[in-house]
């Protein structure tokens, strides 16, 4: 991967990026999203987003080499804190855990209040980012899952408005699969879904051996629910 040559999974962030639009990129590491997009004239300006010092230095130098100073602005700080408020419209945030970037999006809510977009690229627990968005009034406008390297990910696209009317049927089913992504249901999300079914399973049959408690019984239930929405969501 370089910044003429992204990942398929960092091409479909990249799809979602709107056009002529600034951005930032929140854990960017080298850059190369943010370069990728302006050197195809794609945004007009970009900023690109490091906590951790190694990732940041490696960004000002791919940032020099491509001679894109005057377009990206590398800048080191934790999540939002690297943007001021009305300074891009769009925000990606890529490869990490959804839970984290939940919580970037929450201690950054000032920063959002002009942002149109977000699209957000979980590697796990893409749960956590819909059931924030649902709290904070953005809405989901579109959905990817893909494979790539033995590996699945999911892509989520969000824009300002009330997301209840996604989830109003089926509303357990919808956060945790993806209105989108289960109305859809292709290869990805089918292997994806039945090897979270056979981890769940393995881990039932250990509560199952294990000595009975308060907590041993919720787990229980809890996983048995999750087992009962996948089965039914291949069902329909």
């Amino acid at each position: 991967m370089n910044t003429d040559k992204l990942s398929k999974r960092l091409e479909n962030v990249a799809k979602y990026i709107p056009r002529d639009s600034t951005f930032a990129d929140i854990g960017s590491d080298h850059a190369y999203l943010p370069c990728y997009m302006v050197k195809r004239n794609a945004v007009r300006f970009a900023i690109a987003g490091e906590v951790v010092d190694g990732p940041y230095q490696s960004a000002i130098k791919q940032v020099k080499q491509e001679g894109l100073t005057s377009k990206i602005s590398v800048r080191k700080g934790n999540g939002l804190e690297v943007v001021e408020t009305n300074e891009v419209d769009c925000i990606t945030i890529a490869g990490m855990g959804g839970a984290l970037i939940a919580s970037i999006l929450e201690n950054g809510r000032d920063k959002l209040k002009n942002v149109q977009r977000l699209v957000l690229q979980p590697n796990i627990s893409a749960v956590s980012i819909r059931e924030w968005l649902l709290r904070n009034y953005w809405t989901l406008v579109a959905e990817e899952i893909l494979e790539e390297d033995g590996k699945i990910y999911e892509i989520l696209v969000a824009e300002k408005g009330d997301s209840s009317a996604l989830y109003e049927t089926r509303e357990e089913s919808a956060i945790l699969f993806g209105p989108f992504l289960m109305k859809e249901r292709n290869d990805a999300f089918v292997k994806k879904w039945n090897l979270e079914k056979k981890n769940w399973q393995r881990i039932l049959a250990q509560l199952e051996a294990a000595p009975e408690s308060e907590e041993n019984i919720q787990k229980r239930k809890e996983l048995q629910q999750k087992i009962t929405l996948v089965d039914e969501v291949n069902k329909s």
